[in-house]
């Protein structure tokens, strides 16, 4: 049946509601579309390593390798060791994981710190400061690559000095991260984004401080700020996240032929037009 409309009657256009489903369509898609893969690199390093190294220990300590971080003390009778991560990284096979987990976690940090280098380059006033920092962060990757190859009863002197190479060159890079952020100060996220890094930073000084001064008394808390100070290294590395989002990292490759074509054909012109 077909119904007749009234005299008088209206009805509003289909074209004065569409625009609106597909303004918000367009949007949706623009943001999928803008959305930087690289966000998800930092926290997926983070999660990625400290599941390998909490699997290291778990394998570790079902084997009887290591004592469990619930124990009071660190030594007890019997062929257990305490759980420090080099420690649960020495039996294979945990050691076998505890290798290959600290070379990817000291490529993909690497990455980070290119990413986050990249990103603050033109953005500061004091350029060697951005250079300072991505060297201690490179050599601090560098010694994790040395923590996972050398296990600590085979070549405790490399790996002590490895440990101490990763630990405290990354404590300075955290500080200088957390002023440049500070000074940068990116879509005005800076403040509270340094106040976080700060104190990330503290207590990864915290837990250095703490396991100097505890490491002579036989109860498990030394080891327990080792692990403390691993996790605080790997969340504040998962707090470049922040600022990626409001940047896009592009790879691009140039033939030098072209670049060099492009030149000569821009004189070419500028001739033709002195002519006319």
């Amino acid at each position: 049946m077909f119904h007749s409309k009234p005299r008088g009657s209206w009805t509003m256009p289909t074209s004065a509601w569409r625009p609106s489903t597909t303004n918000s369509e367009s949007r949706r898609r623009t943001k999928m579309r803008s959305c930087n893969p690289w966000v998800f690199l930092p926290p997926i390093f983070s999660v990625c390593t400290a599941a390998g190294l909490w699997g290291v220990y778990f394998v570790a300590l079902y084997d009887n390798r290591v004592l469990p971080l619930s124990s009071t003390y660190r030594r007890r009778n019997g062929t257990a060791n305490s759980p420090y991560i080099s420690m649960a990284g020495n039996f294979p096979p945990a050691s076998c994981i505890f290798s290959q987990v600290m070379n990817l976690a000291a490529f993909a940090g690497f990455v980070v710190g290119i990413l986050r280098y990249l990103q603050v380059k033109n953005r500061l006033d004091k350029p060697w400061l951005n250079n300072l920092s991505l060297v201690l962060f490179s050599v601090s990757c560098l010694a994790m690559t040395a923590v996972g190859n050398f296990q600590v009863l085979e070549m405790k002197g490399i790996h002590d000095t490895a440990t101490w190479m990763t630990f405290l060159p990354g404590l300075v890079y955290f500080l200088i991260q957390s002023y440049i952020t500070l000074k940068v100060n990116l879509r005005n996220e800076g403040r509270i984004v340094a106040i976080c890094r700060f104190l990330l930073s503290a207590a990864i000084f915290l837990c250095i401080i703490l396991m100097l001064s505890l490491g002579s008394l036989p109860y498990m808390h030394n080891v327990r700020c080792q692990w403390a100070l691993v996790m605080f290294y790997l969340i504040f590395l998962s707090t470049f996240a922040i600022e990626f989002r409001h940047c896009r990292f592009e790879v691009v490759c140039r033939d030098a032929v072209e670049d060099q074509s492009e030149p000569r054909a821009s004189h070419g012109c500028r001739e033709q037009l002195k002519q006319l």
